[in-house]
C-alpha cells in the first residue's frame, strides 16, 4: 500500500501543477483542446484525493456493523472516480469540443500550448512511470503487463496507470489538434481532439467501472494465489480431498478464505483441532493477505463435525 500511495500522492502535485498551466494556456491561445486537458486534470486531481480519501475510510477497523471490517470503501470509492471520469472529464470534453465546432475560435499563437504540453507529458510519464514500478513491486511475477495490470486488486494502482495512460494519449491528442488546427488554418481540428479526448475518458471510465465493479460485488482473489492455497492444504497428511477453495477480495490487502475439507477416516476429535490449526497457521504464514480463514469439515467418521 504504501507503493500506491506514492503513486497517488505524484499524481496529485503533477495534476494539480499541470491543471493551472493548461487553463492558463487554453484562455491565452483559445485551445479547446487545451481546455479540455485541463479540464482532464481537475477530474484527476480530485480523484487522487477520492482514493486517498477511501484509503483512509477502507482501513477502519472492523466493528459490529461491518465484522469484515471496511475495505470494501476502497473499491467504492475506484467506482466514484470512474464516473466522474466519464461525467465530469469525457463529459465536458466533449461538449467543450461540440461548441467549438459549431463557433470555431481562430488560435491565437501556439507557442505556450507547445510549452505546456511538452511539460504536462513529462509530469505525467513521470508519474507513469513511478505507478508502473509500483505494480512491479507488489506483483514481481515474469508475467506481461496486461496481465499483472488486468489482476491487480489495488485500484490505488490501476486506476493511477489508466489514468495516466489516458493523460499521455489525450496530450498526444491536443498536440495534434493544436499543431494542425494552426498550420491548416483550421480552428475545427482543435475542436475535434477535444471530443477524441472525451472519447478516450470515456473508454478509460468504462474499463475502470467494470474492474471496480466486479470487486466490489465480491470478486475472487487471484488465481495464482487460490492455486496455491489449494496445493498447500491438499499436500497436508490429515487431508483426504479437498473442493475448490471459495475466496473474496475484500481491499487489497484483505481476502476472505472458506475451505470444505475431508480429512483422513481415522483422525481423533484432538488431532482434527490441531490440524486446523496447523493449516490455518501455515495459510496466514504464507499468504499474509488472507486474514480470515474458514475451515468445514467434512465426512468425518468418529469425530463430531466443528463448530
Amino acid at each position: 500500500m504504501a507503493h500506491s500511495k506514492v503513486a497517488i500522492y505524484g499524481a496529485l502535485i503533477a495534476n494539480a501543477c499541470i491543471a493551472a498551466m493548461k487553463f492558463t494556456a487554453g484562455a491565452f491561445t483559445g485551445s479547446s483542446a487545451m481546455i479540455s486537458e485541463g479540464i482532464h486534470s481537475v477530474v484527476d486531481t480530485g480523484n487522487q484525493l477520492l482514493l486517498l480519501l477511501g484509503i483512509n475510510q477502507s482501513r477502519r477497523p472492523a466493528d459490529h456493523d461491518h465484522p469484515f471490517g471496511y475495505g470494501k470503501e476502497l473499491y467504492f470509492w475506484s467506482l466514484i472516480v470512474a464516473i466522474l471520469i466519464f461525467g465530469v472529464g469525457g463529459g465536458m470534453s466533449v461538449y467543450e469540443g461540440i461548441v467549438h465546432l459549431k463557433n470555431p475560435v481562430p488560435l491565437e499563437d501556439p507557442f505556450w500550448n507547445y510549452i505546456v504540453l511538452g511539460l504536462a507529458f513529462i509530469f505525467e510519464g513521470i508519474v507513469f512511470a513511478i505507478a508502473i514500478r509500483s505494480l512491479n513491486k507488489q506483483n514481481p511475477s515474469k508475467v506481461g503487463f496486461w496481465r499483472k495490470l488486468n489482476a491487480s486488486k489495488d485500484p490505488t494502482l490501476f486506476v493511477v496507470i489508466y489514468e495516466d495512460g489516458a493523460a499521455l494519449t489525450g496530450l498526444a491528442i491536443a498536440f495534434a489538434g493544436v499543431f494542425f488546427g494552426h498550420y491548416f488554418e483550421n480552428p475545427s481540428l482543435d475542436g475535434l481532439a477535444s471530443v477524441l479526448i472525451g472519447v478516450v475518458l470515456g473508454i478509460v471510465a468504462i474499463i475502470l467501472v467494470r474492474g471496480s465493479k466486479d470487486l466490489l460485488v465480491g470478486e475472487s482473489a487471484s488465481t495464482k494465489l487460490v492455486e496455491r492455497v489449494n496445493n498447500l492444504v491438499k499436500n497436508d497428511p490429515d487431508v483426504h480431498s479437498l473442493k475448490p477453495p471459495l475466496t473474496m477480495q475484500l481491499a487489497p490487502w484483505d481476502v476472505l478464505l472458506t475451505l470444505d475439507v475431508q480429512f483422513r477416516k481415522e483422525i481423533t476429535g484432538g488431532e482434527l483441532v490441531k490440524t486446523i490449526r496447523r493449516i490455518e497457521g501455515a495459510i496466514k504464514g504464507e499468504f499474509p493477505e488472507i486474514k480470515h480463514v474458514y475451515i468445514e469439515a467434512q465426512n468425518l467418521a468418529d469425530t463430531e463435525r466443528p463448530r
